[in-house]
């Protein structure tokens, strides 16, 4: 008797253990006076999956703008690397990995004419993508009978990722004198699977901050949508798919260009997009089996899928204020705004809706009449979104990436400072499916021979064909053929008949 192996693969999502690390950052400046605003992002440029360890490196984008000894406001920008890992059992080579990090606070260490340095503290999350191999069993022993049923599973296609530049234009207000600010978020609104590639669109809005020729303060948003076809081998129209992006802003050029129609701001944006694809095959397994001949151990395990199901983008209004501390100087005139960022906090479903909830964050730069200075505070603005989200399992895993546009700042009555902008959030959802399947069978011991010519089986109403040929050790078929007039599954209680030959 002989069990051959029927193995088959499944795909399986876990969340990595939300962590939080530092990094140094020094941002080089020309005779600085001041700090005016700051504005961070943080990106994963490489990573390794190893047993026990995923290992990833990459960078914190800073810039900052700041008053020179001469009266000045000008911009400096940085980016500081960093390296580091997430730790488990449940980690292995060959696995994959969706990181996200963060920059959660950024506080200055020090301050002189010719640097500013700060110390970033980063919030690392992600989830570990295993591929594994379910055991499962498969037999053509004609002593064998079993129950046979098909399961849907989920498998990892693959993965994979490009750079594309995502351009656009920005018409200023008056001529360009300094580019101070470029502020650059890239959302993900929509992913769909063609053959042997994965689309992916979205938008890429940039905030423009610029000094004019006047000396004045001005800013600009500008939103550009863009496609882009990512060639991953294997993917299908019926696949599932998930894709993600982040912008390279140390990479993102912004210039100004002269026409006959006057200065147009030309941006190029380096996007990194990242896609993983999916498919649900149907696999046959052996449900349930016993001999007619000998005993059978049995063993039955247990296995979490996970399955890739909705991604939305929500959209919400953020309002906010902030009354100044009495040591600060007075607002006689907002002059910009600058280090636009939003942080999610948490997510989770209730009552059919996704509910998200965070905190946005801006710098204000103001002038003060009383002594002709330029002064800034740090906006925190707390925030809850929340839209309709029904899914049929609650209980799944929602991952969300948020950017901030539209801000807008007044000030009233010299101290009082009031926040608007909107807020776009991808919210992506997933759940795990629990199976199980007969992973092992063993013959063991033969059944005794039957010293008799006939036995009478007794079945109970509502038992089927497959009940009673098991408890009784026979085909089903010889069932069929000794009873004709029984039929199943029993309508009341039944005496099942059963010839036997004897052998001497």
């Amino acid at each position: 008797m002989a069990f051959e192996s029927n193995n088959f693969n499944i795909v399986k999502k876990e969340k990595l253990n939300r962590g939080e690390f530092s990094v140094d950052c020094a941002v080089s400046v020309d005779c600085a006076t001041k700090l005016l605003a700051l504005t961070t992002d943080a990106i994963v440029n490489t990573c390794e999956v190893l047993n026990g360890v995923i290992n990833f490196a990459g960078c914190v984008d800073v810039n900052v703008v700041y008053l020179n000894e001469n009266g000045e406001t000008l911009c400096a920008k940085s980016c500081c690397p960093f390296t580091s890992k997430f730790e488990g059992d449940n980690i292995s080579t060959g696995d994959k990995a969706i990181i996200n990090v963060k920059v959660i606070d950024c506080e200055v260490s020090s301050v002189s004419a010719d640097s500013f340095r700060f110390v970033c503290q980063i919030e690392q999350n992600g989830q570990v993508i295993h591929s594994q191999e379910i055991q499962s069993i498969k037999t053509d022993d004609q002593d064998v009978c079993f129950k046979s049923e098909d399961i849907n599973v989920i498998r990892l296609i693959g993965e994979a990722s490009e750079t594309a530049t995502v351009s656009s234009e920005l018409s200023p207000r008056g001529n360009v004198k300094t580019i101070l600010l470029g502020e650059s978020q890239v959302i993900v609104k929509n992913v769909e699977s063609g053959v042997n590639f994965v689309s992916v669109s979205g938008d890429v809005v940039t905030r423009v901050l610029y000094v004019t020729d006047e000396g004045k303060f001005e800013s600009g948003y500008v939103t550009e949508a863009f496609k882009e076809e990512v060639e991953l081998e294997g993917a299908t129209r019926e696949s599932l798919v998930e894709g993600y992006a982040s912008v390279k802003r140390d990479n993102v050029v912004i210039e100004v260009n002269e026409s006959e129609k006057g200065a147009v701001l030309s941006l190029s944006v380096p996007i990194c997009i990242q896609v993983k694809a999916y498919e649900e095959a149907s696999v046959q397994v052996i449900k349930d089996l016993y001999s007619t001949q000998n005993e059978i151990k049995v063993t039955t395990s247990s296995f979490d899928m996970t399955r890739v199901c909705k991604s939305e983008v929500v959209e919400g209004k953020i309002d906010g204020s902030l009354t100044l501390e009495e040591d600060k100087p007075r607002i006689d005139k907002i002059l910009f705004v600058g280090g636009n960022s939003v942080t999610v906090t948490s997510s989770y479903l209730a009552n059919g809706e996704v509910v998200i909830e965070g905190i946005a964050k801006t710098y204000v730069i103001y002038l003060n009449d009383e002594d002709n200075s330029l002064n800034s505070v740090q906006l925190d603005i707390p925030f809850s979104v929340s839209d309709k989200f029904n899914v049929a399992n609650p209980d799944g895993t929602l991952t969300v990436d948020a950017i901030i546009c539209d801000v807008d700042v007044v000030a009233k009555k010299g101290r009082e400072i009031f926040y608007d902008a909107k807020v776009k959030i991808a919210v992506n959802y997933c759940h795990n499916v629990l199976s199980s399947v007969i992973t092992e069978a063993e013959t063991v011991e033969a059944y005794p021979e039957k010293d008799y010519a006939m036995e009478l089986v007794y079945g109970q109403a509502g038992k089927e064909l497959w009940d009673i040929a098991k408890e009784a050790k026979v085909k089903e078929e010889v069932i069929l053929a000794q009873n004709p007039d029984v039929v199943f599954p029993l309508a009341e209680d039944a005496g099942i008949v059963l010839y036997y030959q004897k052998t001497k």
